[in-house]
């Protein structure tokens, strides 16, 4: 008995061992990019564009809508005038939050700044949750809890997935197939000349 757990050890370690070889360095990030963008990325993307304003320069002026989202009550107490909203802190806030959903998302996929980008869309959801919970009154079921057995909760289960996610890009790096790992390599390379 003793024989054969140890050659079922062996197997099991050798093989393992060899997968994890094998994808070391560059699978991780890259499957948890390829998975962001195929779930994630058209999610904000279209939240983004839900946000700009009118003409070529709406992203330089975020509309109602924007101010609508991201502060609700603020928003209800000046009957939806965005006029009467100061432009720094309250404006600046909204036009961040906005730009954050095109450019987080789109740094995350191409893997630049990928860390960053990760921690600051960790940062982003975690806010967008509190949002949704205080400022716009998300009701219990659409809130959920952990460990309720229903996976299908909007915050406490499908955004704790999302937070996830980016924590493998955020700790394991965006993988060889990145353009971090391009242009660190060409630092790299430039620095061997000095």
């Amino acid at each position: 008995m003793r024989a054969l757990t140890g050659f079922l050890v062996r197997i099991y370690t050798t093989m393992f061992g060899a997968l994890e070889r094998l994808t070391n360095g560059w699978f991780l990030g890259l499957a948890a990019r390829f998975v962001f963008a195929s779930v994630l990325l058209m999610y904000f993307w279209n939240s983004g564009l839900t946000k700009l304003g009118n003409g070529f320069l709406g992203f330089l002026s975020p509309s109602a809508g924007a101010y609508a989202q991201i502060l609700p009550q603020m928003m209800e107490q000046v009957s939806y005038d965005t006029s009467q909203i100061a432009f720094f802190p309250f404006g600046l806030i909204v036009l961040l939050g906005t730009w954050a959903e095109f450019i987080l998302p789109l740094l995350i996929v191409v893997g630049l700044f990928t860390r960053a980008a990760s921690l600051g869309m960790i940062v982003f959801i975690i806010v967008m949750s509190y949002v949704d919970v205080v400022g716009h009154g998300a009701d219990p079921s659409t809130i959920g809890a952990l460990f309720d057995g229903n996976p299908s909760s909007m915050i406490a289960d499908q955004r704790l997935l999302w937070i996830f996610l980016l924590l493998v890009p955020l700790l394991k790096g965006p993988g060889w197939v990145s353009l971090d790992a391009l242009f660190g390599a060409s630092y790299r390379r430039r620095e061997r000349y000095y």
